[in-house]
């Protein structure tokens, strides 16, 4: 284990999780027989927005359960849940993701790749953050780092099983200039996700951590000089430190400037999905409407929870639209919604996917999990995840992901307000 730290975020259930995995869903047995269990044991985190104060209300009446009986033959139990979903395109051992952690140097080196990895051998899509290529090297030169991003790559397709995941490489716009996509395309490594359909580029718009700014990471001085023809590069820490400070464009971005880079990426790169990340803004729902319009795969939307990177700390605390608001602004319909803000245990995840996400994306969870245990913990935690949504769709009579709906939870002591495509 490292020394990596994530305030702010229930780090240690994380590492729990990573340590024990399924039996993390359940209080210590070695209280069981001696201790009575209600609602705010001793683990109980207190509600920190609106997702963690809304309810999962399971039904008297279930005849989805009714169909399931027919179907088996006996009564379901959680184990029939199906977890599997299409994920942007790609099918998914469940309906998650390991989101992008772009340049930050948390996931260079062994932990970068202990993710992938452990991602992979799950079964689930994994996103490759923006500015790896122009910072740590694409991977094919001696020396470059091995936090590259052909090395991820790599170690993902060893490991994943035949017809499940995907590998999702995000573009920005310095990015752009270093062909990454390009780069990728043409690849020999890439040409076993091309063939079966699991490669796709994601645009990225912007993030949670720091919506409207562009990704931020400290370099050494030197490198600094360096990356200054690419990058902003300030001088913010101090006369005693030897770092600076390098800062990406957000991009400029109107409707029809979005659709174009999209029918871009759809006319040169047409074996891959196209996925798009947007921030949590004022009008992201007007944004994800005009991405799927030009014929994006996905949209995934950051929550002002999100984020995995450096950035200001007015930034953190005092900047874009919380989690549960985007889910109540964007009307998803049929479309694929990925969404991303303080995922890390069941009933979260469950309950964005009732208010019309189609996965939840795991970013500091995934960090600090493999960090617990580079072999095995990103594993155990993503299992005691599933288990806990088998429990948690089998309670509300629904045996499929694609089943659950607004019906299922109440937010504000009442259900959520219904999209137009929720009125039949």
């Amino acid at each position: 284990m490292s020394d990596l730290k994530a305030p702010g975020f229930p780090e240690e259930r994380v590492r729990t999780r990573a340590r024990i995995g399924t039996a993390d869903a359940f209080p210590d047995t070695r209280q069981y027989g001696t201790t009575l269990f209600g609602q705010y044991g001793e683990h109980a985190a207190a509600p920190v927005d609106a997702i963690d104060r809304a309810r999962l209300v399971p039904p008297v009446f279930v005849p989805l359960r009714m169909e399931k009986l027919f179907d088996l033959g006996r009564e379901p139990v959680a184990g029939d849940v199906d977890l599997t979903a299409t994920v942007g395109g790609f099918r998914s051992a469940l309906p998650a993701y390991v989101s992008a952690f772009g340049s930050t140097r948390v996931a260079s080196g062994d932990l970068g790749l202990a993710v992938a990895r452990q991602a992979g051998r799950l079964g689930i899509p994994m996103v490759i953050g923006e500015n790896i290529v122009p910072v740590s090297g694409y991977g094919r030169m001696a020396d470059e780092s091995e936090s590259s991003l052909l090395g991820r790559i790599t170690e993902y397709t060893c490991a994943v099983p035949d017809g499940l995941g995907g590998v999702v490489v995000q573009q920005s716009t310095e990015d752009a200039d270093a062909e990454v996509w390009n780069l990728v395309y043409t690849d020999p490594a890439a040409q076993p996700l091309l063939e079966s359909g699991r490669l796709a580029f994601e645009l990225k718009v912007g993030q949670g951590a720091k919506p409207g700014v562009g990704g931020m990471t400290l370099v050494p001085r030197e490198r600094g000089t360096e990356l200054a023809a690419q990058y902003d590069v300030m001088d913010v820490c101090g006369p005693d430190s030897d770092a600076v400070l390098r800062c990406s464009s957000p991009g400029t971005f109107t409707e029809e400037v979005l659709r174009q880079q999209i029918r871009l990426m759809r006319n040169n790169y047409p074996r891959c999905r196209v996925w798009v990340k947007l921030p949590p803004t004022r009008d992201v729902d007007r944004a994800a409407a005009v991405a799927w319009g030009a014929g994006a795969d996905a949209v995934t939307v950051d929550g002002a929870e999100g984020g995995t990177g450096w950035a200001p700390r007015a930034f953190l605390d005092h900047v874009g639209v919380p989690l549960a608001e985007c889910l109540d602004l964007v009307d998803a319909g049929d479309s694929c919604l990925l969404v991303t803000g303080r995922i890390w245990e069941g009933a979260r995840a469950v309950k964005c996917l009732t208010l019309g996400a189609s996965a939840v994306g795991l970013g500091r969870a995934a960090l600090t999990a493999a960090d617990e245990d580079p072999e095995n913990g990103l594993v155990a935690f993503v299992e005691c995840l599933a288990l806990e949504m088998r429990l948690l769709i089998s309670s509300l009579g629904k045996y499929q992901v694609g089943q659950l709906s607004s019906e299922d939870i109440w937010v504000n002591g009442r259900a959520p307000r219904e999209h137009p495509s929720d009125v039949g």
